[in-house]
Order: structure tokens, then sequence, then C-alpha cells
């Protein structure tokens, strides 16, 4: 409580991250990164395999960095070593496994009251970049809790070999069913609908490719009703009278958008729940801003994270009406350190 801090970020995925560097390269002195998982980028940890590709214009969207992060295509594991030497070369405190229970602005003030359980913190500028991904939608049909093992919201505990079910008609799903696909598995997506609605054009390509040579097969306009347990496998009825026995059921049925969380602070949202801001990522509340997939629905971009963050500073220094001097501090660090530039 004795820092005042010039910015406060909720959430230490991309978008946060690229708000905390972006702040720092622009000279804000006091920056606070607050996440409730016990390190930076939890989702990318949690839902990306290892080695997975991480693509700077990813599923079909180009994405031209507009900041001073220079961003490029890598892997799971350089993306967060990139994040790592970031963070660890500026001048940004972190509060992890913290997760913030509600944030009031003061009006005589003007500052923000952010509690947590435990600690609270003053700011005179939030941005709440929380994403949507954390708590995955789960199924209206219960899961029995023997065959839990066996039904998966990622990717984590897949193997070869094995027999598995992905559920979903995403751009998430088509993914997990055609990486599986290519590590020998037996795979199968069923989607509810008729035809995909929501996929680009690439990934739909390559489904259509992988079931026109019977790498992995689509089960369209079904659905499932219920699991059972099958002698430790997973039992899948579905609505058309079927059932089938796999190793291993996925579900890749999205994420939701914190709406509670998002009221409580006192942020007005738009009928689909999304949190309603201007062209500088201000909501109603003066000073507080959102980034990330919670509020422009960037599909998981990370580019596209990285530069609502750049945006976002901008648009709090010339509101707060401070001049800082700008530095190329990222890419002086990245010059000096040639192996964190993926």
């Amino acid at each position: 409580m004795t820092t005042i801090y010039d910015i406060a970020i909720i959430g230490g995925g991309p978008g946060g991250i690229g708000t905390a560097i972006e702040a720092a390269v622009h000279g804000v002195e006091n920056i606070l990164l607050i996440e409730k998982a016990d390190n930076h980028s939890s989702t990318i940890r949690k839902f990306y395999k290892d080695n997975k590709r991480v693509d700077k214009d990813w599923k079909g969207q180009t994405v031209d960095i507009e900041g001073n992060i220079p961003f490029m295509d890598g892997t799971k594991e350089t993306t967060l070593d990139f994040f790592d030497q970031l963070l660890d070369e500026e001048k940004i405190d972190t509060a992890f496994n913290t997760e913030v229970e509600n944030i009031v602005k003061n009006p005589e003030d003007g500052l923000f009251l952010i509690t947590t359980a435990t600690q609270s913190f003053k700011s005179k500028a939030v941005v709440i970049t929380i994403g949507k991904m954390g708590k995955p939608n789960k199924p209206s049909y219960k899961i029995p809790p023997s065959i839990k093992e066996y039904a998966n919201f990622n990717l984590d505990k897949c193997s070869e070999g094995e027999k598995i079910l992905v559920v979903g008609g995403g751009n998430s799903a088509a993914e997990y069913a055609y990486e599986l696909a290519d590590e020998n598995n037996t795979v199968t997506l069923v989607y509810r609908k008729e035809k995909f609605s929501r996929l680009n054009p690439e990934n739909e390509e390559i489904l259509k490719s992988y079931d026109g040579q019977e790498r992995l097969r689509l089960r369209m306009n079904t659905d499932i009703i219920s699991l059972e347990n099958e002698h430790g496998k997973v039992k899948v009825n579905f609505n058309d009278g079927y059932y089938t026995i796999y190793d291993r059921i996925i579900f890749a049925i999205g994420g939701t958008a914190p709406i509670d969380f998002l009221k409580k602070v006192g942020i007005e949202v738009d009928n689909e729940g999304k949190p309603i801001y201007d062209e500088h990522y201000k909501t109603n509340i003066d000073c507080m801003y959102v980034a990330g997939d919670i509020a422009f629905n960037t599909g998981g971009s990370i580019a596209a994270a990285l530069n609502h963050g750049y945006h976002i500073v901008n648009s709090f220094l010339r509101r707060s009406g401070k001049i800082y001097a700008h530095t190329d501090k990222v890419e002086e660090f990245l010059k000096n350190n040639p192996s964190f530039r993926h």
C-alpha cells in the first residue's frame, strides 16, 4: 500500500506482458503485473503441448507488430523463454499466485484500490487482460469420476496409438484433431452442427483433406447425450442412437469470459457479455482498460495481444498528460541476447 503504481495489470498472458513491457519501454516507473497462477503465460503452459509451434501469424491472421516487442515464430518453449527474459530485464513488480477479488476507484483521489485475499494495491490505471480460456467450457452432461482421467480439455495427457474423440467445432478442436492424427492416433471429431461456421480457411481445408485421406473422421450433426465407464474406457452415447468406445475424449468447446468479474468491478458489457470499450481500449471507467481475448476475440493471437498493450500504454500516457522518454530497451536487450530472438 506504500507504493502507488502508475499501471496495474491484471493477468499475466501476452496482453498483460505486452502492456507491462511497453510501459517500461516508455519510461513508466511503477508497474505491477498480477497473475493468479504461479507464473506468467499460464494458458500457454497449460494448453499448449510441448514443442508446439507458436506463430506470429496465427490461424490465418496476418498481424504486423506495432509496438516495441519484436515477436517472431517459435515454439512453446522459446516463447516462454522470450517472455521470461523480457520480464527479468525490466523493473516490473510481479505478484504471482494472486487472484484479484475486486477493483474499486476512489472518486476523491482517482486511484484504484485492487484487493486480493491477502493484500491490496493502489494504482492510477488498471488494465484487465485475464483472457477467457482460464476456465474452459464443460459439457452439460456428467463426466463420471471414474473416467475423468481420460476426459481432458487439452493435449497434455495424450500419447500415440489411442482412439480419441475430439468434441467441438472451432479452431482449437480442429487443431487438436489433426495434431493427434499426425501422432498415429485414431481420431474422430464430433460437432453438433451440420457445417463448420467458426473455422479459418486453413483449418477447414486441413480437416477436409485429413477426412478424405481417412486420417481422421468427421462426425457432423451429432451430439453427445452421455458418457459411461466401459471397462476403464470412455463409452460415448450419441443422439443418433449409436455409441462408441474411446480411449480418451478431448473437449475443445471454448472458454467463457469472466462476465461476473467484469460486472463486479463496474465495467459495462454488451448482450454477449463482452466489455464495452472505446477506440483507445478504455472502458466506461476512466483509466480502466481491457486487452486480449477477453475483449477483442483475437482467437489466441499473441501478436495481436502484444499490440493491444502498445496502444493502451500510449492511450494512458496521452490521457495522463505525462511525457516519458522513449527508449529502445527491448531491441537493445535482444541485440545483446541473440539466443532469445526466435
